[in-house]
């Protein structure tokens, strides 16, 4: 790859990074929420007809507390959805500017930039192997912010509790496991909010960092910027 071909390459992150963030904020808060609810549900204690789920195929009627926390968790869902697409979209151009950044192919192929947090086993190693590989092609030399360890350990948390993130139970067996044993859930909730924040800060701190080296990139060996390129980054 050329300089300049390097230079064409390049994207602003400015707006994609905004949107991540505000997508991490609302997951976070929605998250938080949902932890207010195990909490009620288990000061409220489980009604004398049992769990929602009768066993057999058998529900009871929702009482009004059961009902207000299918509505809290399936919005808690849809902005986790929200969340993911903005972080991935970001996530995507960082990783396309520390390649035209570096000249060299990214460690890990485009696909993984999608799939890895699904895949069973690489998405205990892979995300975080991606944002490490866009840093260190970006800000060559520099050492990995501590924040990127802080969020992916506490992903991980959320992650293998069990009734975090890939709790592939219905709602009615998480509120019979919030009547029953609400630890476990608030953990995974408090592990998931604090992934959120320390995202937020990772965002920042990458996308500023990574500006930092293409602004440099962006001048010509006079020193003069390279003023289309400039102002399109200034217009994002």
């Amino acid at each position: 790859m050329s300089e300049y071909a390097g230079r064409d390459a390049l994207c602003s992150v400015r707006g994609s990074a905004r949107l991540a963030v505000t997508g991490l904020a609302l997951a976070g808060a929605a998250w938080a929420v949902r932890a207010v609810w195990h909490i009620r549900l288990a000061l409220a204690g489980e009604p004398a007809s049992g769990p929602p789920d009768q066993g057999e195929g058998r529900h009871r009627p929702l009482n009004s507390l059961e009902d207000s926390y299918h509505l809290v968790s399936t919005a808690g869902s849809i902005l986790t959805l929200v969340c993911a697409a903005l972080f991935i979209g970001w996530l995507g151009r960082m990783r396309d500017n520390a390649r035209a950044l570096s000249g060299r192919p990214p460690r890990h192929a485009g696909i993984w930039v999608y799939v890895s947090w699904v895949v069973p086993v690489a998405n205990l190693w892979i995300p975080r192997g991606i944002v490490a590989d866009i840093h260190e092609r970006s800000a060559p030399g520099r050492k990995l912010p501590v924040v990127v360890n802080v969020w992916w350990a506490l992903w991980l948390a959320g992650l293998v509790t069990g009734v975090g993130l890939m709790y592939d139970g219905d709602t009615d067996d998480v509120i019979a496991r919030a009547y029953h044993g609400v630890t476990t859930l608030l953990v995974a909730d408090l592990a998931v909010v604090g992934a959120a924040v320390a995202a937020i800060v990772m965002v920042r701190a990458l996308t500023d960092v990574q500006r930092v080296h293409i602004d440099a990139q962006l001048r010509t060996p006079g020193g003069d910027p390279l003023k289309e390129t400039v102002r399109a980054f200034d217009r994002d």
